[in-house]
């Protein structure tokens, strides 16, 4: 909802060049949310790997940042960053809107 919220007419973080695609191959970076979980590992880095390089990465939330309430569950393999380098992190459970644009206006330079 957050993130849904931050590109929307309220925040506009489109306004700051951030957009969303619909395919990996068309982004210049990766927001990822949630907790990273051993089904997801390969995924990732296969959706990390499909971006053009340079690739930016953002990691959204407690749980990407591998201190969500599941953070020592069985199949949690840690935080976003321990998979693909990590350029921002952006912390909260959820994070506010305000906050994703935030990062967003400072990785753009907008």
């Amino acid at each position: 909802m957050e993130i849904a919220n931050a590109f929307g007419p309220v925040y506009d973080a489109p306004q700051y060049g951030a957009r969303l695609v619909a395919s990996p191959r068309h982004a210049d970076g990766l927001l990822v949310t949630g907790t990273p979980t051993l089904n997801m590992r390969q995924p990732l880095e296969r959706v990390h790997d499909a971006v053009p390089r340079p690739a930016l990465v953002i990691a959204c939330g407690d749980c990407a940042l591998g201190r969500g309430p599941y953070a020592d569950a069985y199949a949690v393999t840690g935080a976003v960053g321990d998979q693909v380098e990590v350029h921002a992190e952006i912390p909260g459970c959820p994070p506010t809107p305000e906050e994703i644009v935030d990062v967003l206006r400072r990785v753009s330079g907008r």
